[in-house]
């Protein structure tokens, strides 16, 4: 078979956004925040839970600490406290208030507006620095790439084999959808990823993007993530 051309997987990316836009418009955050330092908190509690978890102990931690300088000066036994429901709570903790002490000591009290200087921050790796700057600063810098995103981007064959990692995934995004989308490509795709192309049992049937998609019954054919 012959290999896609970049050209062909522009031209599929932009009617595949053009579908997704039609039907979840410019998407949304599943996490409730107020501030860019409330969402950088929440998108590092996310990890390994659900955001609707997420939401249920954030309004106790916020009220408990709303700014960098009293989470900087929290108690970590009273962090895991609040977010004990939550998985992975105690390195979780400890991250947040090493990363309320990074951004009052490097960065004047306010998290930083730059991709590259979010990922300086204890527990900020590049997807949760990706949601910060799309959602948060509306100044998308790339394309956050959980698990969603990765298993669409393969299923769509956006992403060939080799991309195994989400970087790799994240780089090929980059190619194939202009800059004007990234603020919602990564919204759109979770919210698709939950309603339609599931890990398990996926909707084909149903599905918004069934006649453009080139992975007949959607085949297990991602590769695994490292």
């Amino acid at each position: 078979m012959a290999r896609e051309s970049l050209a062909s997987k522009q031209a599929r990316a932009a009617l595949i956004e053009e579908r997704l836009f039609a039907y979840y418009g410019p998407g949304e955050a599943s996490l409730d925040y107020r501030t860019p330092f409330e969402l950088t908190v929440a998108v590092v509690l996310s990890a390994q839970c659900t955001d609707a978890a997420v939401n249920r102990v954030t309004p106790t931690l916020f009220e408990r600490y709303p700014t960098p300088q009293d989470l900087a000066s929290a108690d970590v036994a009273d962090v895991e406290q609040i977010i004990h429901a939550l998985g992975f709570f105690r390195s979780k903790a400890k991250n947040l208030v090493a990363l309320a002490q990074t951004v009052m000591a490097d960065f004047g009290g306010s998290v930083p507006a730059d991709v590259n200087l979010l990922q300086k921050l204890p527990g900020v790796g590049r997807k949760t620095a990706n949601c910060v700057m799309c959602e948060a600063f509306k100044d998308p810098q790339g394309i956050a790439v959980d698990t969603h995103v990765y298993r669409i981007a393969h299923r769509l064959k956006l992403a060939g084999p080799s991309a195994d990692t989400p970087q790799k995934v994240e780089d090929l995004l980059l190619k194939v959808f202009p800059q004007s989308d990234w603020g919602y490509v990564n919204h759109q795709l979770v919210h698709f990823g939950r309603e339609f192309c599931r890990a398990r049992n996926p909707r084909c049937d149903t599905c918004i993007l069934n006649d453009i998609c080139p992975s007949a019954m959607c085949k297990r054919d991602v590769p695994n993530r490292t």
